[in-house]
């Protein structure tokens, strides 16, 4: 069974903004996911339709860059119908573009694979460890 099904129920929309953001900061530290973006500046805008949770991230030539607040021209929407369909992911071996929906959906799939699956096990690992770096709880 994959853990990420119940999580979404355990914590609040603050708590998922929070893990979301530092699921980012390490992931931001993987040194090929860097290499992957070397080269791209992106504006992406993620989203949680059923919980109305949305933010940016900026891929700007090596670096994640999280803003709360939505772009108002992303370059590419990645959108979850469901949070139990993104938590899913958490901890999934295979494809982690599986249940996002890509909006321009040419061409994006395959660039950012890689990146959700990053994304997705730095997520697990803040899940499995919910604290900032100086060691205040996330939840």
């Amino acid at each position: 069974m994959n853990e990420g099904a119940n999580i979404e129920t355990n914590i609040s929309k603050r708590a998922a903004r929070r893990i979301i953001q530092r699921a980012f900061v390490l992931m931001g530290r993987e040194k090929t996911l860097r290499q992957h973006i070397r080269e791209t500046q992106l504006t992406t805008l993620w989203i949680l339709e059923d919980w109305d949770l949305t933010w940016t991230v900026y891929l700007n030539r090596g670096r994640f860059e999280v803003a709360r607040r939505p772009a108002k021209r992303p370059d590419v929407r990645l959108t979850w119908p469901t949070a139990e369909e993104f938590f899913q992911e958490v901890g999934g071996d295979g494809d982690a573009s599986q249940h996002v929906q890509f909006l321009p959906a040419s061409g994006h799939q395959r660039f950012f694979q890689p990146l959700l699956r990053g994304f997705f096990v730095s997520l697990h690992h803040v899940l499995g460890n919910p604290v900032d770096d100086v060691g205040e709880s996330l939840l």
